[in-house]
């Protein structure tokens, strides 16, 4: 009977776990497993750039690719993991749920922006963690440029000051001159609980977010909270009152809950505390990987956060770890030691980092390129050929 290898999850971790998985499969000479994805579409949404205009452009088809390395795709919403049967339950479009074998199982279900209990969100408040409620982002953008100018129209209130708060807020200022007019005086507002601007990163990283927050015009409140919010603004808890039409949460993700019936550790955000090979502990049969695994990177006590950087190459190694594994071969301990990070400061520039210390090696105009060519190139999934891809999903060559 042929064995299957099943993954939860088109995403970055998803998508790499497949690829990865085909690659030791084949050099191992082995035609018949089969390697299935199970998500929704056969689609990698770009997430990291869904602070950007135009996002219904940031896409990108993986069907090509999975049929060029006889990937087989299975459209449906994973809904419960039978570990008992080795199965998982899915609702495919228009049809009661289906239960799919597995023999290994890669869960890359992603994660999710813990939506906030505040009043007045969820009526007038936006976020862009998914496509369409970036797209809802945009067509709302795009219909105040419709509308009379006032205080309220052209003001933003970004609520979280992390890498996606910041990338967001300094984007902004040439997202609404696009929309409105370059002449057109324009307000972004961070609201961060925090006391400093950026800081939870370096000394360096924050002077250079407070640099550009100061050039671009950009408003900071911090020890900050958002109270309230109604159609023509938001209430601070400290009392302030912004106008603003546009009020856009960034702060906080949380792992999905799929899988919750496993008797497993998970962290506070939800991941699972996984082995070295990325498997949850007590199911040698079930592996975690990106936003779904709370996974040590090298021996100096770091762990992979929830980002497309990591997310990447915990793929790599859950696919090979899977085969590997089910081939009775020795796994590969999962290591990312380099770590870096680019933050893209909209108009000013960007901002390189390398190392947990996160020191800076590039800003402005060098770091916008570098920039570009991550966010453009590098995180997009391979060409649909078969050398190409493999030689790109080998979990041990270097990513960055």
């Amino acid at each position: 009977m042929k064995q299957r290898i099943l993954i939860i999850g088109s995403g970055f971790a998803g998508m790499w776990s497949a690829i990865s998985a085909a690659r030791l499969a084949h050099l191992q000479g082995n035609t018949s497993l089969e390697i299935a994805v199970l998500a929704p579409e056969p689609t990698l949404y770009v997430r990291p750039r869904f602070y950007e205009a135009n996002v219904s452009t940031l896409t990108a088809d993986l069907q090509p690719l999975f049929t060029a390395l006889n990937i087989r795709f299975i459209a449906g919403y994973a809904s419960w993991i039978d570990e008992r049967k080795k199965g998982v339950w899915y609702q495919a479009t228009d049809t009661e749920s289906v239960f799919i074998s597995y023999d290994k199982l890669i869960i890359a279900s992603g994660s999710r922006l813990r939506s906030p209990d505040i009043a007045g969100f969820a009526e007038y408040g936006f976020d862009i963690d998914q496509h369409d409620n970036a797209m809802r982002l945009e067509n709302h953008l795009n219909a105040l440029a419709k509308q009379p100018e006032s205080l309220a129209r052209n003001t933003v209130v970004v609520c979280g000051g992390g890498f996606t708060g910041i990338e967001l807020a300094t984007e902004m200022p040439s997202r609404l001159k696009a929309l409105f007019g370059k002449d057109t005086d324009t307000k972004i507002v961070v609201v961060e609980r925090g006391s400093a601007i950026g800081g939870r990163y370096s000394q360096a990283l924050r002077d250079i977010i407070t640099n550009a927050s100061d050039e671009l015009g950009i408003e900071w409140h911090l020890n900050s909270g958002v109270e309230t919010i109604d159609k023509s603004g938001v209430t601070l808890q400290d009392g302030t009152r912004i106008e603003t039409a546009t009020v856009v949460w960034t702060a906080g993700v949380k792992a999905s809950p799929l899988g919750e019936n496993l008797v497993a550790s998970r962290d506070a955000s939800g991941r699972f505390v996984v082995t070295e090979q990325l498997q949850i502990p007590a199911y040698s049969d079930i592996f975690a990987t990106g936003d779904m695994a709370h996974a040590k990177t090298d021996d100096n006590g770091n762990t992979a956060l929830m980002s497309c950087q990591h997310a990447i190459q915990l793929g790599k190694y859950a696919g090979h770890n899977a085969v590997a594994s089910l081939m009775g071969i020795k796994g590969l301990p999962y290591r990312q030691i380099n770590y870096v990070t680019c933050l893209d400061l909209g108009a000013w520039g960007a901002v390189y980092t390398e190392g947990w210390d996160q020191q800076v090696k590039l800003v402005r105009q060098e770091a916008k390129k570098l920039k570009a060519a991550i966010t453009g190139e590098l995180i997009y999934p391979p060409k649909a050929d078969r050398n190409v891809a493999f030689a790109a999903a080998d979990p041990l060559a270097k990513f960055v």
